[in-house]
């Protein structure tokens, strides 16, 4: 069923509309002032799962083209990284707050796995098979495996400072 046009374009149109949903949530709920310690809790967990297994299934199916395998662990070896960290510093009641370049690290996230979902199948079928989907998702998710390097280490060096104490 993977690599069918119709199983990826419906493939792609869930991821979005997760994708969507997500930010709406998060949107609305600080609109709202609706926010919570469970929400703030599992926000994250939840979209580091939706990335993290959608990459190991893409990865599984090869369809990281254009050497996707690495930006792939880069971003996973990443999430893994400020996860720990993050976990370790709540011991030590340190907040390591999201920054504005993460939450553009995971929009291109979100927007390569999406055009890579969709595949050049999808193009194909929709009649736009010059539109070189696969080339733009990988060119994406490149980027922004370079944005999870940049935003992983200032994570690293903020914690640093409160390992050392």
């Amino acid at each position: 069923m993977v690599g069918r046009p119709m199983t990826d374009l419906i493939a792609c149109i869930l991821f979005i509309f997760a994708g969507i949903t997500d930010y709406l949530d998060g949107k609305l709920a600080r609109a709202w002032q609706q926010l919570s310690e469970m929400g703030r809790m599992l926000d994250p967990i939840a979209d580091k799962l939706l990335v993290g297994i959608l990459l190991i299934v893409m990865a599984a199916y090869a369809r990281l083209p254009y050497g996707g395998i690495i930006p792939a662990m880069v971003i996973l070896s990443r999430e893994i990284l400020v996860s720990g960290l993050r976990e370790f510093l709540a011991t030590a009641q340190v907040g390591l707050p999201v920054t504005k370049l993460s939450k553009w690290k995971t929009t291109f996230q979100m927007v390569a796995l999406g055009f890579l979902l969709a595949g050049d199948t999808s193009a194909k079928m929709l009649g736009i098979s010059w539109f070189p989907v696969s080339i733009i998702g990988s060119i994406l998710l490149w980027i922004s495996a370079i944005l999870t390097i940049i935003t992983g280490w200032g994570y690293i060096k903020t914690g640093f400072k409160f390992v050392n104490k």
